[in-house]
């Protein structure tokens, strides 16, 4: 079974590691096992190549973002195997060229114009197309071979949502979901709810069973709501199935579906919800969430349901415990977005990619593909994967229960990958086009109350398609110049 959350290998040995960021933190090295990195070292051996026979080994990478997903920098935290892989088998490194997330784009355009340009970074819908066009990427074909076996899987996934001018620009390693709904169990019995893991599993996890948990949890007198954070509107919304652009493969252009009467429903159920005080107050409060502090009020019963990607309980046990509940005693546990009850019958959920783009003009592009082997191997092979399983039952303190249900989200989004029908949200990749979509989207944080539908649409669908027309010309004519 597949559990794409990037790498956990059991440490048992912490020595310190010579550098630190540019914040002056001290990176660590978790040792693993010797049981484990001979199993990982055999496995590799078979499916990947020897470092005899790659021009990459022994190379130095130079990664830009504002997180940095392969050093440690805490005892309680997972080892990337894939890294671990590209370090032990092939005696490379991972550089880290750190960033915030407000100065992270600014950064890298002045990096590339300097000519000073790092070698990769993550690969998002929020970058694509838009960082290609603007000659911030360059194709990954050149490296990566998608009819290769190791990456055949892949390919459909990123030539069909994620390649212009017929080439792909992104190295995807794997799929994933976003958005899942996470709650505290402890919290939902208090209150005589029935648990939203029971309700999907009798496929009555709908919209108008959450809504009346979320319309009877919700007391603005006592500073309790059910919903808060960033991202339950969107999250809402594309459990309806769709989003307001999506992306034709067939006709290679964006599209608008404001006239998508289920957006119509799924805007609706977010309208009733902030007319009814469930929402956090966003707007009344400086613009920010609950004490500046993504999910908190979960823990102590003023949140009820934090819609967010599973990164929320993927670290240090106490951090996870502090915020949203008890991880030793099984508190909190996650399940997919609601489905519409006048929808298909079917669960919805947002598919993301996991994997890298490759700079404009990287030094070491090979050094890139050479890693996200790596990373890809770690996916495919069960032996890795177990070990990966393993570390989220006894670094993360995961039950059985958490990894199911992780398993099932992972299958909803892959099955809409296959069928053509994935939700993938370009947000920020779209440019300007974003800029009028997301007013749909944002139901949870207008000052003075929601909009109807209605309001919407006549406020945003003719400067919506107006910007669409202009962005799918803009596409057309886009011819990658090296």
């Amino acid at each position: 079974m597949k559990r794409t959350l990037a790498v956990f290998l059991a440490a048992i040995l912490v020595v310190a590691l010579v550098g630190c960021g540019s914040n002056g933190r001290k990176p660590i090295e978790l040792t693993l096992s010797t049981e484990d990195s001979e199993t990982i070292l055999r496995a590799a051996g078979i499916r990947l190549p020897e470092a005899s026979e790659v021009a990459a080994a022994g190379t130095t990478i130079q990664w830009i973002n504002f997180h940095d997903p392969f050093h440690n920098y805490k005892e309680t935290e997972k080892v990337n195997t894939g890294y671990w892989t590209f370090k032990e088998k092939y005696g490379c490194e991972i550089q880290w060229i750190e960033t915030t997330w407000e100065t992270n784009a600014d950064t890298l355009a002045q990096l590339i114009i300097s000519g000073d340009p790092p070698d990769f970074t993550q690969a998002g819908e929020g970058i694509f197309p838009s960082g290609a066009m603007k000659g911030q990427y360059q194709p990954v074909d050149t490296y990566i071979n998608y009819d290769d076996p190791l990456w055949l899987e892949m390919k459909p996934f990123a030539y069909d949502y994620f390649s212009i001018g017929g080439r792909p620009y992104f190295i995807i390693n794997d799929m994933s979901f976003n958005k899942v709904v996470i709650y505290n169990r402890r919290v939902i019995d208090e209150y005589g709810y029935d648990d939203p893991a029971d309700l999907y599993a009798n496929d009555e996890w709908t919209w108008n069973t959450f809504y009346d948990m979320c319309l009877d949890f919700s007391d603005a007198d006592s500073d309790r709501y059910a919903l808060d954070g960033w991202f339950f509107p969107a999250g809402l919304m594309h459990s309806s199935g769709t989003t307001i652009v999506t992306y034709d493969p067939e006709e290679s252009k964006f599209v608008s579906n404001v006239d998508d009467p289920r957006l119509e429903r799924a805007e609706n159920l977010l309208y009733e919800l902030n007319k009814n005080d469930c929402t956090y107050p966003i707007s009344e409060n400086g613009w920010t969430v609950r004490d500046g502090v993504e999910g908190k009020g979960l823990k102590d019963g003023n949140m009820l349901f934090y819609i967010a990607g599973t990164y929320a309980f993927t670290g240090p046990v106490e951090d996870v415990s502090e915020l949203m509940g008890d991880m030793e005693k099984h508190e909190v546990m996650l399940v997919p977005l609601p489905r519409d009850d006048n929808g298909d019958g079917r669960y919805y959920i947002e598919s993301e990619p996991v994997g890298y783009c490759i700079i404009q003009n990287a030094r070491n592009p090979e050094g890139v593909a050479l890693f996200s082997a790596c990373e890809r191997f770690k996916v495919i092979d069960p032996l890795v994967e177990s070990i990966e399983v393993k570390q989220l039952r006894e670094i993360y303190l995961w039950t059985d229960e958490m990894l199911d249900m992780y398993d099932e989200c992972y299958r909803l989004a892959t099955e809409l990958t296959k069928t053509g029908e994935a939700i993938v949200l370009y947000g920020d990749g779209l440019g300007n086009v974003n800029s009028v979509a997301s007013q749909f989207e944002t139901q949870g944080f207008v000052a003075g109350g929601a909009q109807t539908w209605a309001q919407l649409k006549e406020q945003n669908s003719e400067r919506l398609q107006a910007l669409l027309e202009e962005f799918n010309q803009t596409v057309a004519d886009f011819e990658y110049s090296s």
